[in-house]
């Protein structure tokens, strides 16, 4: 008889509310659902990207640092938008190559740079505040990392993404991470994914992360 009452119920359910059962099953979680893309980089399958990370002279970052940072989104970018095969991102050596072959390297714009590489996009992330402290002289330290990025096609020079905006702001940082190599490599993942998220549709639970928006205790 129970069984009978429950076959009952799920059928006027059904019935009721049209395919209100499969609706109902076949809505994503929050774990499902996803954030679209502001700029879809799948869709440049077979283009060459260069990632540029760049700083103004006044400002004093880590000996390595850029390299972290460039290698932090070259591996997310390869790992989150899966068209984007490692043949089709300008090694860090050949950029570094370049750079120092370049006298009037400065001078030169993003498009300018990614066109003389043989890359059709260039992402430009520009740091703009770095701060890297040491912990009460514990081998542990407070890092804060701040950046604009865009996103230009060379052949035009056009500034694909954002698209409002001159570039996209990302704050990252965290209180207490051990050695310094860590945590610079830390920032630069961090970072990394705050701005290769924007490229792919990425799973809501997983768009925000902890060490976005951070301040470090000891920054002004």
């Amino acid at each position: 008889m129970k069984k009978l009452t429950v076959f009952f119920v799920l059928a006027a359910v059904f019935f009721y509310n049209g395919c209100g059962i499969v609706g109902l099953l076949g809505t994503p979680s929050q774990y499902e659902k996803k954030i679209a893309a502001e700029y879809d980089l799948a869709k440049q399958k077979g283009r060459k990207v260069l990632v540029l990370v760049e700083q103004p002279g006044w400002l004093s970052t880590e000996v390595n640092f850029r390299y972290y940072l460039t290698e932090a989104i070259r591996e997310s970018l390869i790992a989150k938008v899966k068209k984007v095969a490692p043949k089709y991102i300008i090694s860090y050596n050949e950029l570094s190559e370049f750079r120092a072959n370049k006298s009037d390297f400065s001078s030169l714009s993003p498009a300018a740079v990614g066109k003389a590489l043989g890359a059709d996009i260039v992402l430009l992330v520009m740091i703009e505040g770095y701060q890297l402290g040491e912990v009460a002289e514990s081998d542990y330290f407070s890092g804060v990392l701040s950046v604009q990025a865009a996103l230009f096609e060379t052949a035009a020079g056009e500034k694909l993404w954002p698209e409002y905006a001159e570039g996209k702001s990302i704050k990252v940082g965290f209180e207490a991470e051990h050695g310094q190599e860590t945590a610079d490599k830390r920032l630069a993942s961090a970072c990394a994914h705050c701005i290769t998220r924007y490229f792919y549709n990425c799973p809501k639970d997983k768009f925000k992360i902890f060490d976005e928006g951070i301040k470090a205790g000891w920054e002004e």
